[in-house]
């Protein structure tokens, strides 16, 4: 069985939306080592449209300028990527595709299915619909020592409690937890 692993950048109070204003004056080589842990094993990604759309605008550009990130870009290039979205898309980044059917019974399948693991980052829709249907493994959260004070948390108002178990955590010299959990009782 195949594991899926979701990576999110969150701030101190729960927001996951546009980390790209808020979370590079963190980034360092530990968050580098740790994002590349949660990826590393993976052949597979999954996304939401909206990151999707972000990772297709930035990675095969940096794959072919061929700087210090492009190895890490050819890795993603070279990855498969299925995208969830309800319209129907056209992708110009190689190995990306259109996730047919339902989430959940398409990810069981791909779960209960050969390879190496899954991996997804961002992409919060899914990762909370994953999380719901009791498919993720993984949830690897660096939390950063920011309360960004608007937009999209990880976790929306419900009525049901999301019960989980500490994994690992990690402290990094810029103050942000690297913390991995597990659904409880697994």
């Amino acid at each position: 069985m195949r594991k899926i692993n979701a990576g999110l950048f969150i701030s101190l109070d729960g927001v996951v939306e546009a980390p790209d204003q808020w979370h590079f004056p963190y980034f360092n080589d530990e968050m580098g080592a740790a994002v590349d842990a949660t990826f590393g094993s993976a052949d597979t990604m999954l996304f939401g449209r909206k990151t999707y759309d972000t990772f297709a605008g930035a990675w095969p550009e940096r794959e072919a300028a061929g700087g210090e990130d492009a190895g890490f870009a050819k890795q993603l290039g070279d990855m498969r990527k299925i995208v969830v979205s309800k319209r129907r898309l056209a992708f110009e980044w190689r190995n990306s595709e259109q996730l047919e059917g339902d989430l959940v019974e398409t990810v069981t399948a791909l779960k209960n299915g050969e390879g190496g693991g899954i991996a997804l980052s961002g992409s919060v829709s899914v990762v909370r619909q994953l999380l719901a249907a009791g498919l993720l493994d993984e949830l690897h959260l660096l939390v950063h020592p920011i309360a960004v004070r608007k937009g999209m948390r990880l976790f929306e108002e419900a009525e049901s409690a999301v019960p989980l178990t500490l994994i690992s955590s990690e402290t990094f010299s810029t103050g942000v937890l690297n913390l991995v959990y597990g659904p409880a009782g697994k």
